[in-house]
């Protein structure tokens, strides 16, 4: 049974943290540090974008499978850099490689922040080096390295569970996350920016990765703020394995906390998305195939038109049906039934293509469904039996202003 308990990326055994402030930015913590006691398995994702930050295309070069530490920045995406950006991730390797020990192939490096700018090493360095003498584990930890992670983010992202596998070992799985701006992450194993670092003392080996690869393309994958992908995208799960037992690889207990924690980052993201004030969750039911259901979802999430809608309450049905009708998904009109969340409301819009109401009275009902801090979009295609489910938020003025003078 998943337990969803206070905690971070300390919770589980043998991990310890920092934040520290070294001058990337100009007041808050903007250089976090993650250690581990022994070496853990390393899962990496990083983004699609074919313009990849300079720590990105580094990590996949080295493709280490085990990770001892992992550094990360903000203020600085240290991307569109050219090969200074790349000596300079090198060098943040290098920098905690010699305070530990260790071969820098065994550091991971993320950054956020500012594209097209050079980082400042001697700050870097300078950060580092403190940040090594200041690891710690608990509650005071997991929150300084949360938050030398954010940049627009207004809250720190944060998650923690602990499990018994179906072998009776008590494992732990703690998580952190930054991201509310540039979010529409299509990260692949092996292959604003959300930027995550998941821990745990389980056992995992190698064959996780498609496993892993389910897990992102169901919870983190799923999430839009505005449809950009970034150049930075980046999470890390690292598997020390010190709660011993065994490989927790098939196990569904673990299986069934880590979506837990992944979908708890994924909301959160949406929530705290630039400017926001609605979380969008759209569940699409009865589709073809689970691909339909996914693109189904991410047209609806991803539309300027629907999100200025829920911002506005604007019981707009009509183009929510115009996203479902350009997702490519095999539907026909006849089956679809639309309905609309909010609060204790359950509206139903649609029904079999057509509207459930057209009475002004009716109308207001469904904007009082819509006025609410969460609205949820159900879509049932009515050809299947996949389904999906994604979040988003609403496109506010305050995103407009955020994002006019992002670099200014």
């Amino acid at each position: 049974m998943v337990e969803m308990i206070d905690g971070g990326v300390t919770t589980p055994q043998g991990f310890k943290a920092t934040g520290v402030h070294c001058g990337v930015k100009y007041r808050s913590l903007d250089l976090g540090l993650l250690r581990s006691e022994v070496p853990a398995a390393a899962f990496c994702a990083y983004t699609s974008n074919k313009v990849k930050a300079a720590p990105v295309q580094l990590m996949i070069r080295d493709d280490s499978p085990t990770l001892s530490a992992v550094v990360v920045n903000s203020g600085n995406a240290n991307a569109l850099t050219g090969r200074r950006g790349m000596e300079d991730a090198q060098s943040m390797k290098d920098s905690v490689a010699i305070e530990f020990g260790i071969d820098p192939k065994e550091v991971g490096v993320m950054s956020t922040g500012l594209i097209g700018r050079f980082m400042d090493m001697h700050k870097i360095r300078y950060g580092i080096s403190r940040a090594a003498g200041e690891l710690q584990e608990g509650r005071d930890a997991d929150a300084a390295f949360a938050e030398a992670v954010m940049t627009t983010d207004t809250i720190k992202k944060e998650a923690a569970a602990r499990v018994r596998l179906t072998d009776g070992t008590l494992v732990y799985i703690g998580a952190i996350s930054k991201g509310s701006g540039m979010i529409a992450p299509n990260m692949k194993v092996l292959q604003g920016t959300t930027l995550s670092v998941i821990t745990t003392d389980a056992k995992l080996s190698p064959a996780f990765k498609p496993t892993w690869q389910g897990i992102l393309d169901d919870t983190m994958n799923m999430v839009s703020v505005d449809g950009d992908q970034s150049t930075n995208d980046t999470c890390i799960l690292l598997a020390n394995g010190m709660a011993a037992g065994d490989y927790a690889d098939e196990d569904p207990e673990f299986i069934e906390a880590l979506t837990a924690i992944m979908e708890k980052l994924a909301r959160t993201i949406a929530i705290d998305g630039e400017g926001a004030t609605k979380l969008i969750q759209v569940e699409v039911i009865n589709a073809a195939t689970k691909d339909d259901a996914r693109k189904v979802v991410k047209e609806i999430i991803n539309s300027p038109l629907i999100k200025s809608a829920i911002f506005g309450s604007d019981p707009n049905y009509g183009r929510i049906m115009m996203a479902v009708g350009n997702s490519g998904a095999e539907f026909s009109l006849e089956d679809v039934h639309l309905t609309i969340k909010g609060g204790d409301m359950e509206v139903p819009i649609l029904d079999s293509g057509a509207p459930v109401f057209q009475e002004e009275r009716s109308v207001e009902v469904v904007r009082m469904a819509m006025d609410n801090k969460e609205v949820t979009i159900v879509v049932d295609l009515g050809v299947g039996s996949e389904s999906a489910v994604g979040w988003g938020c609403d496109l506010t003025y305050d995103y407009v202003r955020i994002n006019a003078e992002y670099a200014t």
